[in-house]
């Protein structure tokens, strides 16, 4: 009986030494960017989105889970001018041909692994846009309380066909790259 409690107050005090460790950061949406680009044959555009919510949770200096929401109705397009094309790529791009934002309001990202490295992490997780989730994997450096990576997303596994050469032909110079950019910097 001594040793069933002995090892039950032992394996207590390793759950509440190891819930005490973990470090749960929240990140400050409004001091946090995303910046995307997107490719076409032509030419390129650029934009940015707003993060509604996130967290990473950190035990010692390991990441160990993850989250993030990103507002969709935060898509702008900065590489134009309103009334020169500005309206019009952004209410393309927020229509069903691209995100459908007036049914998928958000995009998430849920970290399920992070391996330390020696220029930060290795992050898997899976990525949700337009209601649509895939695994995904890209670096990301954290210094004290920012972070910041910079990864592809290919549209089509979110069922983003719109212009692709890979699912329409004699698209020519109207064709656009499946991958599109992303530059995130997070302050936590």
């Amino acid at each position: 009986m001594k040793t069933r409690l002995k090892s039950l107050i032992l394996a207590l005090s390793v759950i509440a030494t190891t819930s005490v460790l973990a470090q749960k950061k929240e990140i400050k949406a409004s001091e946090s960017t995303i910046n995307w680009t997107g490719k076409k044959v032509t030419g390129q555009h650029t934009g940015t989105l707003s993060i509604s919510e996130g967290f990473l949770v950190f035990e010692g200096e390991n990441i160990t889970s993850g989250e993030f929401t990103v507002d969709m109705t935060s898509l702008k397009v900065t590489d134009l001018e309103a009334g020169k094309g500005k309206e019009k790529l952004e209410g393309h791009l927020s229509s069903d041909d691209f995100f459908g934002i007036k049914n998928h309001k958000t995009a998430k990202l849920v970290v399920t692994k992070a391996k330390k490295t020696d220029k930060g992490y290795k992050i898997a997780g899976d990525l949700t846009i337009k209601g649509k989730t895939n695994p995904i994997e890209f670096d990301l450096a954290v210094t004290g309380d920012a972070a910041s990576t910079k990864l592809k997303v290919n549209r089509t596994k979110y069922d983003i066909k719109y212009g692709s050469g890979s699912f329409f032909d004699n698209l020519g110079d109207k064709a656009i790259d499946d991958e599109f950019e992303l530059a995130v910097e997070l302050k936590m």
